[in-house]
């Protein structure tokens, strides 16, 4: 949750944007954001795209930047045409944490109040699949933001890392409890307790990331991935997305019984009885989300 742009910066940083998004337009109910860049790419512009852009503190996630990129999901979440968010970061930070300025003379009472953190973990209430492209630091919070995303990818100059313990503090927006399902207890508690950063290659051996890119390259490479999921039905692709899950809350046999019940669903859909017979009579589904 922590950022150490201080620590990894001995002076002013200017990052340019991704070249994917250098002529970006916003896309937002609410009008033109700050601190992101958004917009629908794809194809069929079927994918929503989210670039955190704050560049001089390493798009350290103060609390306007995560209102925003709040913003930016709900607008692609009631969007019916988008099927799925690509979440990125400039070429050299994805996230390098939480800015530190504006939480560190925060009291108990003031946390307790839910006033800290606030709408952090939105993220994990879209049903629509979201795939972290994670170029450079993705640090305490920044780590945490790449956990709550349904895939991620990697450039191959990422690097992990809880560090708030640096600071006095420990992760508070999932670090504990995500990192620890995902690359198992003995790697969470030595990233945890050292505030030691894990490469990409690392990431991937741990199970963290699935797959590694060329820097210049993982923006587009997600974006391809996010147009696969999109082109499959919606609705069905929600109920994948929420069965995969529940592997990580439920016991195994909880999982097993709502995964059940979700497949049965399925055949309550349009999409179910037209992907089938397109199977059948080899020929391309055109799914109807519905």
């Amino acid at each position: 949750m922590a950022s150490l742009s201080a620590l990894l910066l001995r002076g002013p940083s200017l990052l340019r944007p991704c070249p994917q998004l250098s002529a970006a337009r916003t896309y937002a109910a609410g009008g033109d954001f700050k601190y992101i860049i958004s917009e629908k790419k794809g194809k069929k512009n079927n994918v929503g795209l989210i670039q955190l852009n704050r560049p001089k503190a390493l798009n350290a996630l103060c609390q306007p930047l995560i209102n925003e990129m709040n913003q930016a999901l709900m607008t692609f979440q009631e969007d019916p045409s988008i099927g799925a968010i690509v979440l990125t970061g400039s070429e050299k930070s994805f996230a390098a944490g939480a800015d530190i300025k504006e939480m560190s003379d925060k009291t108990l009472q003031f946390c307790y109040s839910e006033k800290l953190l606030k709408g952090w973990d939105n993220m994990s209430q879209v049903t629509k699949p979201i795939i972290a492209a994670v170029n450079g630091f993705a640090l305490g919070g920044g780590c945490e933001l790449a956990l709550m995303c349904d895939i991620i990818y990697a450039g191959e100059n990422a690097q992990f890392g809880q560090p708030e313990i640096l600071i006095g503090t420990i992760p508070g927006g999932g670090g504990t409890q995500r990192l620890t399902r995902v690359v198992g207890k003995s790697l969470a508690m030595e990233m945890v307790l050292t505030g030691d950063r894990i490469s990409a290659q690392e990431a991937k051996q741990a199970g963290l990331i699935s797959k590694i890119f060329p820097v210049e390259k993982l923006v587009e490479e997600a974006i391809q991935c996010a147009e696969k999921i999109a082109n499959n039905s919606k609705i069905v692709t929600q109920m994948a997305k929420e069965s995969v899950n529940a592997a990580f809350e439920t016991t195994l046999a909880e999982g097993i019984r709502l995964e059940k019940k979700l497949f049965f669903s399925t055949f309550a859909t349009d999409d179910q009885k037209e992907g089938m017979s397109a199977f059948v009579e080899k020929r391309k589904a055109n799914f109807k989300d519905n």
